[in-house]
């Protein structure tokens, strides 16, 4: 079983940055993507980024391309998302969700994180 955990939300005014962390533990040799979604007041979760576990390779949502970029250290086992550029429509509860190799969705998340942009 693979544990997340968030950390990094905060409160920003618009243009400003963040980096958000997640740290997994447990059987993380059995991942094989990290996705980071969001979900803002009133709406559905909606798919942000994602990377593979050992490949590095990476998928951003339209709206954040050019602003947000995804990372990984495998020897820390972390995941990151730097968030530049922000806007008020960014504002969300932000989670990373880990994908095993042979599933096809996402299984295991976080508890969330808070980030809040004011204009």
């Amino acid at each position: 079983q693979v544990r997340l955990v968030e950390s990094g939300g905060g409160a920003v005014q618009a243009g400003g940055s963040l980096r958000l962390s997640c740290a997994a533990s447990g059987r993380t040799f059995n991942i094989g993507n990290i996705g980071w979604f969001r979900q803002a007041s009133g709406k559905g979760r909606e798919f942000v980024s994602s990377i593979t576990w050992s490949g590095g390779r990476t998928r951003y949502a339209d709206s954040v391309t050019g602003r947000f970029t995804i990372s990984r250290d495998n020897a820390e086992n972390m995941i990151y998302l730097e968030m530049n550029s922000l806007k008020p429509e960014d504002t969300a509860v932000y989670y990373c969700a880990a994908r095993a190799i042979t599933a096809a969705l996402y299984e295991t998340w976080g508890q969330g994180t808070q980030v809040t942009v004011s204009s």
